[in-house]
C-alpha cells in the first residue's frame, strides 16, 4: 500500500512504498518530492536567501566526507553554491549540479573566478556526469525534494568511483509542522534512506545526528565498495 503523507497545504501526495524489508510505518524520505521547481522572481528570492546560513551543513559535509585535496566532488542540488565554494577552497575539484537555472545563476554571481568549479544544470535522477567520475557525492538539504529517491541514489552509485563516499544531510524535521518546519527528515526517514543506499549497492550506510549553528541535522554516510 502506498503512503500518502500530507504536504503543508494539506494535500495528499502519492509516494512509493518503502522497501519490502522495512516496516510499513517507515515514511519515504521525499515527502516534499512534489515541490515545484525554483524559477522566476520567487526562485531568485529563494536562491538569494540561501546564500546565508548554509555554512554549517557545508562544514559538516566536508568533515563527514573526509574531504581531501584533489578529490573530485559532485554537489547534487547545489543551490547558490556555498558547499561548492567551501570544497574548492579545501583543494577539491567540484561540480555543482542543480535543476534550477536561477540557482546556478546566483551561484555564478556569488563565486569569484576560481579554477576547479563547474556548474551544470541537471537532476538527481539523471546526473550529467560520466560513470565512476567522483570521489565524493553529497546532497545537502535536497533529498526531501527528490521526486524519485531510488533512481537518484542509483545515479549516485553510478557516478562514484570505487571507494567513493556519499553524504546526505537533512535538517531534523517535525513531520507535523507547517511550512518550512516540515522540510527535512525524521529519524525514520533517515533510516529508510540509509536502507535505500544499501539497495543501490552502497555499503556501511550509517545515520548520525548533529547539532549545528542553524538547526539539528541528520546525516547518512555511505560508500561504494572498493574493487
Amino acid at each position: 500500500m502506498s503512503h500518502h503523507p500530507e504536504d503543508p497545504a494539506g494535500a495528499a501526495v502519492e509516494t512509493d512504498p518503502p522497501p519490502d524489508h522495512l516496516p510499513p510505518d517507515h515514511v519515504p524520505p521525499n515527502h516534499h518530492g512534489h515541490h515545484p521547481g525554483f524559477a522566476g522572481l520567487g526562485g531568485l528570492v529563494a536562491a538569494l536567501s540561501m546564500t546565508v546560513g548554509r555554512g554549517g551543513d557545508a562544514e559538516l559535509a566536508v568533515d563527514l566526507a573526509a574531504l581531501r585535496p584533489g578529490d573530485h566532488v559532485v554537489d547534487v542540488g547545489c543551490g547558490p553554491g556555498a558547499a561548492v565554494r567551501l570544497a574548492a577552497s579545501r583543494g577539491a575539484t567540484v561540480v555543482g549540479v542543480d535543476p534550477a537555472s536561477v540557482m546556478l545563476d546566483v551561484a555564478r554571481w556569488t563565486t569569484w573566478r576560481r579554477a576547479g568549479i563547474t556548474w551544470q544544470v541537471g537532476a538527481a535522477e539523471a546526473l550529467p556526469l560520466p560513470d565512476a567520475s567522483a570521489d565524493v557525492v553529497w546532497a545537502l538539504s535536497t533529498v526531501h525534494h527528490w521526486p524519485d529517491v531510488p533512481a537518484a541514489v542509483a545515479e549516485v552509485a553510478r557516478v562514484l568511483r570505487p571507494g567513493g563516499r556519499f553524504v546526505a544531510i537533512e535538517h531534523q524535521a517535525d513531520p507535523h509542522a507547517g511550512r518550512h518546519g516540515s522540510h527535512g527528515w525524521t529519524k525514520a526517514q533517515a533510516d529508510t534512506f540509509a536502507a535505500m543506499c544499501g539497495d543501490a549497492g552502497l555499503v556501511d550506510a550509517e545515520v548520525s545526528a548533529h547539532t549545528g549553528p542553524e538547526r539539528p541535522a541528520l546525516a547518512v554516510v555511505a560508500h561504494l565498495p572498493a574493487r
